[in-house]
C-alpha cells in the first residue's frame, strides 16, 4: 500500500468516527444545531443546574409538515380525496353533488374554497360508520400504495431525516416522545410506531366520537360521524394536559398552529427548548410561509418567534438533506 492510498483510507476513517460520534450527522453546523445539543446537556446533565429528572422528560412534535412532508397537500386530505373515489360507485349522487363533485372533478379551485365545513363533511362520510379496526386496515392498506404527487415515493419515505434524528437523541436521553398533531388520532397511530418510534399511546390528534357496541363476534368501538376534539391552535395545550399531564421540555412545528403548543413548553423554569421547521427550500421540497394555506407561517408568528427567542429550523441552511433517499 502506498503512502497516498493510506492517507486516504486514514482520512476516511476518521471522517467515519466523526460521524459516528455525531447524533444529528443530517445537520449543518449552526445555531439550531447547537440549540438542540445544549439543551439535552443542560436537561441531562446531572451537574448542570437545569438537570430534569428522566421521569419529567417530554418532547412534543407537529406532525404535518414538521416530521413529514405536507404540501402539495396533507396526507389525510390526500387520504380523504382517494377514498371518495373509492367509494363514488356506491354514491351516483356525488357526481352533482358539493363538496363531492369538486373531489371527483379534481377542481381543486373549488376545493381550496371547501372551508371547514366541507372539509369536515368528506372527513365524516369517509372516516365514520365503520369500527376503528376497519378503520385502520384501511389506513394500513393505503399507506402502503399511496405515493406522493412530485416525488412518486411513499408519504412514509417522505420523512424528515433530520428531525428522527432528533427523535432518537431525545429518546436515548431518556426523554418520553409525543406527537401532537391537527391530523386525525386514529390516522396516525396504525403507522406512527413504525416509522418514527413513537407508539400509538404517545399520538394526540384530532378525533371523532366513537361509541362502545357489543356485536356477535364480541365488542367493537364504532366510530360516529361527529367530531370530538380538533388538536390545533389552543387545543393542543389541551390535549397535551389531558394526555399527558405535564407542560413538554421541547416542542417542534412549523407554523402558526403550532405557536400555543410551544408557547405551553415555556410555562415552567428550566431547560426549554422550542423550533419551528421553517420551509424555505424549494429545490429538494417546497418553499413556503405566510401566503400558503397549508403550513402557515405568518408575520406575526415571525414576530412572536424573536420576541419569545424561539429557535427557527431552515430547511435550506440547517439541513444537509431533507429526505433519507437524497444523496
Amino acid at each position: 500500500m502506498n503512502r497516498t492510498v493510506a492517507a486516504v483510507i486514514a482520512w476516511l476513517f476518521v471522517i467515519a468516527t466523526a460521524q459516528a460520534d455525531d447524533p444529528l450527522p443530517s445537520w449543518n453546523d449552526g445555531p439550531a444545531k447547537q440549540a438542540i445539543l445544549n439543551f439535552v446537556g443542560r436537561a441531562t446533565s446531572k451537574d448542570s443546574e437545569s438537570f430534569v429528572p428522566p421521569a419529567e422528560r417530554i418532547a412534543v412534535f407537529d406532525n404535518d409538515g414538521t416530521l413529514w412532508c405536507e404540501q402539495p397537500m396533507y396526507v389525510q386530505a390526500a387520504f380523504t380525496f382517494d377514498r371518495i373515489h373509492t367509494l363514488a360507485a356506491q354514491h351516483p349522487e356525488w357526481k352533482t353533488t358539493q363538496p363531492f363533485k369538486s373531489v371527483l372533478e379534481a377542481d381543486h379551485r373549488a376545493l381550496a374554497d371547501l372551508g371547514e365545513r366541507g372539509l369536515a363533511e368528506l372527513v365524516m362520510t369517509t372516516h365514520a360508520s365503520m369500527t376503528t379496526a376497519e378503520f385502520e386496515q384501511i389506513v394500513l392498506d393505503w399507506i402502503k400504495t399511496a405515493r406522493h404527487p412530485k416525488f412518486k415515493r411513499p408519504y412514509t419515505e417522505l420523512v424528515y431525516q433530520p428531525m428522527l434524528e432528533v427523535i432518537n437523541l431525545l429518546q436515548a436521553k431518556g426523554f418520553k416522545t409525543y406527537i401532537v398533531s391537527g391530523g386525525g388520532i386514529e390516522f396516525m397511530r396504525p403507522w406512527t410506531s413504525k416509522v418514527y418510534n413513537i407508539p400509538p399511546e404517545q399520538v394526540i390528534g384530532s378525533s371523532i366520537k366513537t361509541k362502545y357496541e357489543m356485536r356477535p363476534t364480541g365488542p367493537v368501538l364504532m366510530r360516529l360521524p361527529e367530531i370530538n376534539f380538533i388538536d390545533d391552535k389552543g387545543g393542543k395545550p389541551v390535549g397535551i394536559g389531558q394526555f399527558i399531564g405535564r407542560p413538554p421540555l421541547a416542542a417542534f412545528g412549523n407554523s402558526t398552529g403550532d405557536q400555543q403548543m410551544l408557547e405551553w413548553t415555556q410555562v415552567t423554569p428550566g431547560a426549554h427548548l422550542m423550533m419551528l421547521v421553517h420551509h424555505d427550500d424549494a429545490e429538494r421540497e417546497y418553499a413556503y410561509g405566510k401566503d400558503s394555506i397549508i403550513g402557515t407561517f405568518s408575520d406575526e408568528l415571525m414576530a412572536e418567534v424573536r420576541k419569545r427567542k424561539w429557535t427557527v429550523i431552515s430547511m435550506r441552511r440547517d439541513w444537509k438533506k431533507i429526505f433519507a433517499f437524497q444523496p
